[in-house]
């Protein structure tokens, strides 16, 4: 299947490994020029390298996404590389793991910052460039927890749904200049961010007993779940939130 987006330009956030890194070397192999962001130079080279043995042209851009200083950044080294971004896939880390009591108000607003604030100031570098050519992609990677909470992830349930508040709008907005915005929710997949959970609580091991699939996914599944919304052959498809979950979500809407 032709996607149709051989030569469109790809901004992947805090794509230096996890799921980023998935979707960006999908995106990659469907002949997309891709953006690499992330923390870790060292980590973001490396990845770099392995996005550039798929044939296309790659910039990695080291910054932190919940920083408006390094967005800017990113942004600005972006657009003066490619000039416009026809597809965006925000993504960060997520906050850390504990219960409401455990955390004070500077905890929610560096999760604010991280989750929300990053995909904002995101959206607003790019959107202009979507608008002018009218076409567009925007996908937000959240969480299964934006539609069942995931016991102990306090900062993550509450905020990450705020995104999806912001997409679902954005979606309405957007539709008259053909850019399509959709969140992707990944479920509990094999990455070095679960292993860490798993460390912290090992009672997330027995969750595979909780998904119909029997198993964790592997990010190479969630990329091609992203990559298709990203596609030309995904053009009817805007405003929705999709699971990526082995079935693990189980309300029927």
């Amino acid at each position: 299947m032709d996607f149709g987006i051989k030569g469109k330009v790809a901004f992947v956030a805090a794509s230096s490994q996890g799921l980023g890194k998935s979707v960006a070397l999908e995106l990659a192999i469907e002949g997309a020029q891709i953006i690499l962001c992330g923390r870790n130079k060292e980590n973001l080279e490396r990845t770099a390298n392995e996005v550039k043995a798929k044939g296309v042209q790659v910039l990695a851009v080291t910054g932190d996404l919940s920083l408006k200083a390094d967005r800017d950044h990113m942004i600005n080294q972006t657009l003066s590389t490619f000039g416009k971004v026809d597809i965006l896939v925000t993504n960060t880390g997520g906050p850390p793991a504990g219960k409401f009591e455990s955390f004070h108000h500077d905890d929610w607003e560096k999760a604010f910052q991280l989750l929300l604030g990053s995909a904002v100031g995101l959206i607003n570098g790019f959107l202009p460039g979507m608008k002018a050519q009218k076409w567009g992609r925007i996908i937000t990677i959240t969480s299964q927890a934006v539609k069942q909470p995931v016991d102990n992830l306090i900062l993550s349930n509450a905020v990450r749904s705020s995104v999806v508040g912001l997409m679902k709008s954005l979606s309405n907005e957007l539709g008259p200049y053909g850019i399509t915005v959709n969140n992707v929710m990944p479920g509990y997949t094999q990455t070095a961010r679960l292993e860490k959970l798993m460390d912290i609580n090992p009672s997330f091991a027995e969750v595979k007993k909780e998904i119909p699939l029997g198993r964790f996914g592997m990010p190479e599944e969630f990329a091609a779940a992203v990559t298709f919304l990203a596609s030309q052959r995904a053009s009817y498809i805007t405003g929705v939130s999709l699971a990526v979950d082995g079935g693990w979500i189980k309300s029927i809407m």
